[in-house]
């Protein structure tokens, strides 16, 4: 369990790093956003080669699309809701979020939406007692890190103060190893069918976190290049998943 737990918290730690580098570095923003498309590239790779075929092995077919479905679905919904709350903006490096505190409660939210179901797979990935799965600890990570510097750096722009913005990013980063742990802890010695469709609501939010967040986010900065540096993402993580599988 405190595997699990410790490999989520160095995923999940790339929020923070992120912020670090958002706060005092402000990259720019065709940076962030060049690094955001390479970590969609890498997450779908993932995804697709390591967590849903793992699914459909080990549960079957209807069990992963099902589960698949309602974790987009459920990813949608919530990415609804914050947005009335104004986390729409939660991933910008610009000053599109809203200073208020609502804004910063659904930043927090919106956080902990897209990183939960990222980190459960890394406990998951650890039920087949094989060890983790390297390449996807390696996607999430570089998945989370733009995250955390383009949100950092919005925030810093509002005028959120460090202490709040370290506080936010601290939390979700050990929320993330909590969620891992649980992926492990809840799910050991269960029925592989719901391993498999928990497996596959967690790909089906990633997926829809990365159409819905991420790659418009790059697009708007990277424009043409964004699909190239997206491939490269996705090579990089298939070719690393083949090396270390």
């Amino acid at each position: 369990m405190i595997i699990a737990f410790t490999w989520g918290l160095a995923a999940g730690s790339a929020l923070l790093i992120g912020a670090l580098v958002g706060w005092y570095a402000t990259p720019g923003k065709r940076t962030t956003a060049a690094i955001m498309a390479f970590g969609s590239g890498v997450l779908i790779s993932a995804v697709a080669f390591d967590l849903m075929d793992e699914a459909r092995l080990s549960g079957g077919m209807v069990p992963t699309s099902l589960g698949f479905l309602a974790g987009a679905l459920a990813f949608t919904v919530g990415t609804l809701l914050l947005g009335r709350l104004g986390g729409r903006h939660r991933k910008r490096s610009g000053r599109q979020q809203d200073p208020s505190g609502q804004a910063g409660i659904a930043i927090a939210l919106g956080s902990l939406l897209d990183g939960i179901p990222e980190a459960m797979v890394i406990g998951l990935s650890l039920l087949e007692g094989e060890g983790v799965a390297l390449a996807t600890v390696a996607a999430i990570f570089l998945s989370n890190l733009p995250e955390g510097l383009s949100s950092a750096a919005g925030m810093k722009a509002t005028g959120r103060g460090r202490g709040y913005v370290f506080g936010v990013w601290g939390g979700v980063t050990l929320i993330c190893g909590l969620a891992a742990l649980a992926g492990f802890s809840l799910f050991e010695g269960a029925d592989p069918r719901l391993v498999a469709l928990t497996q596959a609501i967690a790909g089906g939010a990633i997926i829809a976190m990365i159409a819905d967040t991420m790659i418009p986010e790059a697009f708007g900065e990277t424009h043409s290049a964004t699909g190239l540096i997206t491939a490269l993402g996705f090579l990089v993580a298939f070719s690393l998943s083949h090396m270390l599988g």
